[in-house]
């Protein structure tokens, strides 16, 4: 028979443990990373809305907005369209999906009845989910 093995006291004894410093590393990197992204994913067309009081509603995943401008441009997105491109833009945007809701952002100073042509081409694209965007209301 062969003699034990001689065990010094200065040998690490082996640990079950799972290092999660790294994943930790890692989540903490992708946090910052989505912070500094998350505001660039916004579209930033200078309108003048009108202001609400009712409570703003949460922000969905996806969004697909139209902006009307005072001067009447149409603006899917950044894109600037035409009415009669306008469909084809959201069908394009949308991937064909008619059920998506479509935020609508119209300037203060635009006439009551140029809103409406536009909603009415919504309509006759079979955009029927519109919401109409407001600025909050300053108290």
């Amino acid at each position: 028979m062969a003699p034990a093995p001689v065990r010094d006291e200065d040998d690490l004894a082996e640990t079950h443990e799972i290092n999660v410093t790294p994943f930790i590393d890692v989540m903490l990197v992708l946090l910052i990373i989505f912070m500094v992204a998350a505001p660039l994913a916004t579209v930033d067309v200078k309108v003048d809305l009108p202001a609400s009081a009712a409570p703003p509603a949460p922000r969905p995943d996806r969004l697909l907005s139209l902006t009307v401008a005072a001067d009447k441009t149409l603006r899917v997105g950044d894109t600037v369209v035409s009415g009669e491109q306008l469909a084809a833009t959201l069908d394009t945007i949308s991937g064909g999906d008619k059920e998506a809701r479509l935020f609508l952002y119209a300037d203060t100073s635009l006439a009551y009845g140029s809103l409406m042509e536009v909603m009415d081409r919504l309509r006759a694209a079979g955009y029927l989910k519109v919401a109409l965007v407001g600025a909050e209301e300053t108290r």
